[in-house]
């Protein structure tokens, strides 16, 4: 059982509680406080980012039996905050004074000394199975605390998330933004020579971590994508010789198929924002079109009857649009239409070929594929197709997919020749921190899920 409590550190404040899940998280207002000046932040732009410099000394193990914990959960904290490329630790051999206590007052004028900007201090308390984390973040230059206290109790086996869990709230005191540690990623595994492989559903943590597969690899898939809860995954498979589509629920691998019409294929499929819908495309009789499904009566709307290929949509956050890949215009370029079908208005402008386009979280940006000169390269624009730029260029990039806050893309590159091998690769929308993910293998298709709860 998950509770939330507002108390101070003494434990002397009424509580008031409220049930969540999985973790039991504890706000505390902290006593030093009341006094609050302008808060630490990091200004996020599209240009160079000076990283912020930080201190994280290692969380206290409140018992011998914490100990070992505390270090990987600090180890793990640190981690997620320097991935981000938005901050410099200062090593502990520059550190004047130590925390030895968790509840000791902070040395201002120590840390200062270093030009440590924001100190996080923690604790870690191990009982049995049971598992209690602590940790407060200090504006150094200001002198005061940086939001509350909080506190987060689960097992021990949850130790990795809970670590994830400060990170984000670090991360969003400082930068203003929601967090992205605390999330899935949901992927095509691929291993065996190019041409052959095998292609597998696979599930991990942002981090690569807690990795296991979804499937077996007997047939080949494609395209997974999370609901909008991170409970269920569609995708593409071939099982039964043509692509069709399937919803698996990702606890129990409870599998059901979209069935749709003899002779027809169906693929790219993506839920609408509420989850209750299906835009997909479907094949028949040589033309390709955008399709909707109603999972709640398994109604159907054709959205698209165009003459050509309409593939790979994409819902806007608030439902109301679709963004989608055509080559009613000779090329692939995007599109946007209504939810409900309609008109289509073409927003990519650029050369070459435009594809895969998916709307940002936040609504005010599209990810795209692009094809030009040789190169491929993942891009953003504008929901009007204005400001387009592009983020990375290699061999083969392809297929981009939001982090939770609309922050980072993750994307597959392939690399060339016989030889050449499928992996994940993740960059900030700015074009900063470009970087490969952590896969148990070869990878492609990366879908990001929603922020755990």
């Amino acid at each position: 059982m998950i509770q939330l409590t507002n108390a101070n550190w003494n434990n002397q404040a009424e509580n008031e509680e409220l049930v969540l899940k999985p973790f039991l998280v504890i706000i505390f207002i902290s006593l030093t406080t009341f006094v609050q000046s302008a808060p630490l932040r990091i200004v996020i732009t599209e240009g160079v980012i000076e990283p912020l410099p930080y201190a994280a000394p290692e969380f206290i193990g409140e018992t011998g039996a914490s100990n070992e914990l505390a270090i990987k959960i600090t180890e793990l904290v640190k981690s997620d905050i320097l991935g981000t490329g938005l901050f410099r630790e200062v090593p502990k051999s520059s550190y004047i004074s130590g925390i030895n206590n968790f509840s000791s007052p902070i040395q201002y004028s120590d840390w200062k000394a270093i030009n440590v900007q924001a100190l996080l201090t923690g604790s870690v308390l191990v009982t049995g199975e049971k598992l209690s984390v602590k940790f407060r973040l200090f504006d150094v230059f200001s002198n005061n605390e940086l939001g509350k206290g909080l506190q987060f109790n689960s097992t021990k086996q949850g130790w990795r998330r809970i670590a994830h869990k400060v990170a984000d709230e670090v991360y969003s005191r400082i930068t203003g933004e929601q967090g992205y540690f605390d999330s899935r990623i949901v992927y095509v595994a691929e291993t065996g020579k190019k041409g052959s492989r095998k292609k597998r559903l696979a599930i991990m943590d942002f981090d690569g971590a807690n990795s296991k597969y979804l499937t077996d690899g007997s047939y080949m898939v494609l395209a997974p994508r999370f609901s909008p809860t991170g409970e269920r995954v569609l995708y593409t498979s071939y099982e039964t010789g043509t692509p069709q589509i399937y919803v698996i629920e990702v606890s129990t691998g409870k599998r059901t198929v979209l069935k749709n019409r003899k002779g027809t294929m169906s693929f790219a499929p993506r839920f609408s924002p509420d989850g209750q819908s299906v835009v997909y495309s479907l094949e028949q009789g040589g033309n390709t079109d955008i399709y909707v499904i109603n999972l709640r009566n398994n109604s159907r709307a054709r959205l698209t009857s165009a003459p050509s290929i309409e593939t790979a949509p994409s819902f806007s956050p608030d439902g109301s649009k679709i963004i989608f890949e055509s080559d009613r215009s000779g090329t692939q370029q995007l599109y946007v239409m209504s939810s409900l079908g309609g008109s289509a208005k073409r927003i990519s402008s650029g050369g070459g070929r435009y594809g895969t386009p998916v709307w940002s979280p936040r609504g005010d940006r599209i990810a795209f594929t692009k094809q030009s000169r040789g190169r491929f390269h993942i891009g953003v624009m504008r929901v009007d197709g204005s400001k387009e730029r592009l983020l990375t260029a290699s061999f083969l990039d392809e297929g981009p997919t939001w982090s939770p806050n609309g922050r980072v893309i993750m994307f597959t590159r392939e690399t060339q020749g016989e030889s050449g091998v499928s992996a994940l690769y993740s960059v900030d929308v700015s074009g900063r921190n470009l970087k490969k993910v952590t896969t148990r293998d070869g990878g492609s298709d990366p879908s990001w899920s929603p922020l755990g709860k």
